[in-house]
């Protein structure tokens, strides 16, 4: 019964176009005045101690730096070197774009952020060399879902804090699958563009201007190397990582690319609070919505139900991922993650599921619903830096859903993906 209210008044109140944090928080307040199942009291502290974490403050961090270097020359610079590597290729500039998003995931943690700082460039540019504007917004909508994916990433703090598992293991399990994903885009993007006539581009660089280039670019190219060399190698946390990050991200974009100033960082900071503040409400919320489903038991006797109908591990995780396929195209990324962490989690352990990979499959799932209607959060940034309207790029979009989907099954079904560059390095599984 309390489940059934729980989550009906969620659906309702999603129905009604309410925000999924208010829309969490309200169902939770109808649950706890109709049948109590805790006291507001302890809901209020459950909302407190949800935000009292230490790994969460990775997440406004990870989102400054991401901010300073979307503004502050790196990915142009990004692009440039790719460009003299793989951009006489055929579909060359496409090529170029998902490499790039690639990089820029490493160093931002998020999606948006790179179709907003690469599209805004590489989709005037594809259009220009006869690229299809719908083919070219669509590749980068679908590269930006690498942000999450590649390390670091929000969305695996989010994981982590909510699932008890290591950042730094979520963080190293994320590499492979990202460059999975990389690769099997870059080989679609061939296939497509030799089918369209797409060539690269025609432009030839002197050894002397290839090394300018490339050295231009080493600064910014060295954040990632910096973020994961330190945690890999002991010498600080992922929270430590994203300070150093946000400072080192300063330095660069306003001592070395001078194309941010001093006086531009309170505008920064202030729309990476707007951006980060969003997602720490529906964590807060969503961990004392957790804790009204913990005390009433409610994974439990879902993870019985769903064992019930089958024991077979195939099955099961075959309609986990169509369950958080369908979650991903309507609800907000980090709130998914809050709420269905603890209900799936139990389910797969049982199954033998290890949870850092039960994390890289959650999280890919979710991703794709990056680029899948009605949210697709990315559709609607392609749609404002490609000029394109949102329906024109929804018929593009899905072959590449399709191309996602078939990479999501090989990492659901090969876990070592996922998992053998955390057991190479000893980490916690």
């Amino acid at each position: 019964m309390t489940a059934g209210i729980l989550f009906g008044a969620l659906i309702l109140f999603l129905l009604m176009s309410i925000p999924i944090g208010i829309s969490l928080g309200l169902s939770s307040l109808v649950c706890i005045l109709m049948e109590q199942p805790i006291s507001m009291e302890t809901f209020t502290q459950s909302m407190m101690q949800g935000l009292n974490s230490f790994p969460l403050m990775a997440v406004p961090l990870f989102t400054f730096a991401g901010e300073i270097m979307g503004q502050g020359g790196i990915s142009k610079r990004l692009l440039n070197v790719t460009k003299i590597f793989v951009g006489r290729f055929t579909g060359g500039l496409g090529i170029v774009t998902i490499i790039t998003c690639l990089f820029f995931g490493a160093i931002s943690g998020t999606g948006s952020a790179a179709v907003a700082a690469i599209g805004i460039v590489m989709i005037p540019t594809m259009v220009k060399a006869n690229y299809d504007r719908g083919f070219s917004s669509a590749l980068v909508a679908t590269a930006g879902t690498v942000g999450v994916i590649i390390p670091p990433s929000v969305c695996m703090v989010v994981y982590a804090v909510a699932s008890g598992a290591s950042i730094s293991s979520l963080f190293m399990a994320g590499i492979l699958p990202g460059l999975l994903i990389g690769l099997v885009l870059i080989i679609y993007t061939i296939f497509y563009s030799k089918k369209k006539g797409y060539k690269g581009e025609q432009t030839k660089y002197t050894f002397k201007e290839a090394m300018h280039i490339i050295g231009e670019a080493i600064p910014g190219l060295l954040i990632p190397v910096i973020i994961l060399g330190g945690i890999y190698g002991g010498i600080f946390t992922p929270t430590e990582a994203a300070a150093i990050a946000s400072a080192y991200a300063i330095i660069v974009s306003i001592f070395i690319y001078k194309e941010v100033q001093f006086k531009d960082l309170m505008g920064i900071a202030y729309r990476s609070c707007l951006m980060c503040g969003t997602v720490l409400v529906i964590i807060g919320i969503s961990t004392g919505f957790g804790r009204i489903l913990t005390i009433t038991q409610v994974p439990e006797q879902i993870a019985e139900v769903i064992l019930s109908i089958t024991n077979s591990k195939i099955l099961i995780l075959l309609l986990i991922n169509l369950l958080l396929l369908m979650v991903g195209t309507f609800m907000e990324t980090n709130a998914a993650i809050i709420i269905l962490t603890p209900i799936l989690l139990p389910v797969v352990t049982v199954l033998g599921v290890n949870p850092i990979h039960f994390g890289i499959i959650m999280i890919m799932n979710l991703a794709i619903g990056f680029i899948t209607p009605p949210l697709g959060a990315n559709l609607f940034m392609a749609c404002q830096v490609g000029d394109i309207t949102f329906d024109n790029l929804v018929r593009k979009i899905f072959p590449w859903i399709v191309v996602m989907i078939i990479v999501l099954m090989i990492v659901t079904f090969i876990p070592e993906i996922s998992l053998i560059l955390p057991r190479i390095l000893g980490m916690n599984l």
